[in-house]
């Protein structure tokens, strides 16, 4: 079995690499190769590597390199997402295991789950100010919601036949909720916290473009200004590449921590 999972995985690898690759000699035959469009218009690869090289250790025309810009984005994304899953996951769970808090949270949830997080940004803003608080309360309310709604979810699909069962042979409430409920409810707990991840990081950048000094969605937006799609496209490398290793490491770690599976 271990053999087939492995053999599967190095295909869906040798794919995927191949995949990119295929993409990557597109956009160079459209550019560099065939001449269809200018730089300005869209840098080939080649000039997209070339700053992103030259980026790392030049400030310019931002104030700061790109590792310096990657590190603002991700002490503020972090910041917001942890802060957001100790919060929204117990939230989650107890909601959803009484009625009562359920009563009492849910319409509040309900209305502040339909509202984008990039648009708490000028309310947070006008509140704390442009900093690392702003950006890091827009995170929290956008990684939050995910990771309630994925919680709320696997504590209802828990199977009556597990609770009844635990009721027989004398289990209390609390030994129901940590004994049946939340094991059970793990693949979509570590679901909700992969979702809120993608969630945090795209509204993070998103409330970089209008609140922040520093970070991608800055240097992005800034680049926009001055016409360095290349610098913008770069930004957009940095920001698919972090993220997919972001949510690697999560579905690493539920990989470890859920019995009987693989999350996907």
């Amino acid at each position: 079995m271990k053999k087939k999972q492995g053999a599967r995985m190095d295909k869906y690898l040798l794919v995927s690499v191949l995949s990119v690759c295929v993409g990557i000699f597109v956009w160079w035959l459209v550019t560099d190769g065939l001449g269809l469009f200018r730089s300005n218009v869209l840098p080939s690869p080649v000039k997209v590597c070339q700053t992103f090289l030259k980026k790392w250790v030049e400030a310019r025309p931002d104030g700061a390199t790109l590792l310096q810009h990657l590190m603002a984005s991700l002490k503020v994304a972090l910041g917001g997402y942890l802060i957001g899953a100790l919060v929204g996951i117990p939230l989650g769970i107890f909601m959803a295991w009484n009625d009562k808090v359920d009563m009492l949270v849910r319409p509040v949830f309900d209305l502040v789950r339909t509202i984008p997080g990039v648009a708490w940004t000028s309310v947070m803003v006008t509140l704390v100010g442009i900093g690392y608080m702003s950006k890091a309360l827009v995170i929290f309310i956008s990684a939050m919601v995910a990771m309630v709604i994925n919680s709320y979810s696997g504590i209802k699909q828990t199977k009556t036949v597990h609770l009844w069962v635990g009721q027989t042979f004398g289990a209390s409430n609390w030994d129901l909720l940590t004994r049946v409920a939340i094991p059970s409810a793990l693949p979509m707990i570590f679901t909700g916290l992969d979702v809120a991840l993608g969630s945090a990081w795209t509204t993070l950048v998103a409330a970089e473009l209008l609140a922040s000094t520093r970070g991608l969605g800055f240097m992005i937006q800034q680049a926009r200004g001055i016409f360095r799609l290349d610098i913008v496209i770069v930004g957009m490398v940095v920001i698919a590449i972090t993220g997919a290793i972001l949510s690697s490491i999560i579905r690493k770690i539920g990989d470890r921590v859920v019995k009987g599976g693989r999350l996907r």
